[in-house]
């Protein structure tokens, strides 16, 4: 099953109708996504279903309904084994960005990771999941795809948040201050924790 999120609530998307408590359910093929976050906007509903007959098939089908919008990030670890995270809208995230043409989807987050913390040296240890976010530029619905990788530096210099970008701060975090960093984060970042 699949999770898209809107702000901090989910679109699942599923094979089996289920009876309709705190969500609804949709038909993937006569769903306007319009009327979906609508409904999804509601205090009283916690999540939406898209059903559709064929697991192997709903992601796709679920990704043309909107135009994708391709981004790669890190998790990145240094060798103290603190996270980089980075605050930007008042809110703790992970560093990633929109992919370039030519580019691979590691390209990309190695890129982003570095311009928007100031970190170099930045080594792949290995892919993590890919997560999805629908979110609203000039008026028109996007969906993030999320490409996310473990990643690892001995880098120990200044830290340089991409204030164009909105980035405020740029920190190494322990493990319990990533979790309380986590408590003011996005459900998809937590995602990965």
């Amino acid at each position: 099953m699949y999770r898209i999120f809107v702000n901090d609530k989910p679109i699942f998307l599923n094979t089996v109708v289920e009876k309709e408590t705190d969500f609804k359910n949709f038909l993937l093929k006569d769903a306007n996504m319009e009327a979906v976050l609508h409904t999804l906007a509601k205090k009283k509903v916690k999540s939406v279903r898209l059903i559709h007959h064929n697991e192997e098939t709903i992601l796709k089908k679920f990704l043309k309904k909107l135009p994708n919008v391709i981004a790669g990030g890190g998790k990145v670890y240094n060798d103290k084994g603190a996270i980089l995270f980075i605050y930007r809208n008042n809110k703790w995230d992970l560093p990633k960005g929109k992919a370039e043409k030519k580019e691979t989807i590691a390209e990309t987050a190695l890129r982003e990771v570095e311009e928007e913390t100031g970190v170099s040296g930045l080594e792949i240890v290995k892919p993590l999941e890919i997560t999805y976010h629908i979110f609203k530029r000039n008026g028109k619905l996007k969906i993030k795809i999320t490409h996310w990788f473990e990643m690892k530096t001995t880098y120990s210099g200044e830290l340089l948040p991409q204030e164009n970008e909105g980035i405020t701060k740029v920190e190494w975090l322990n493990e319990s201050q990533a979790q309380e960093a986590l408590t003011n984060s996005y459900a998809n970042i937590k995602l990965l924790f």
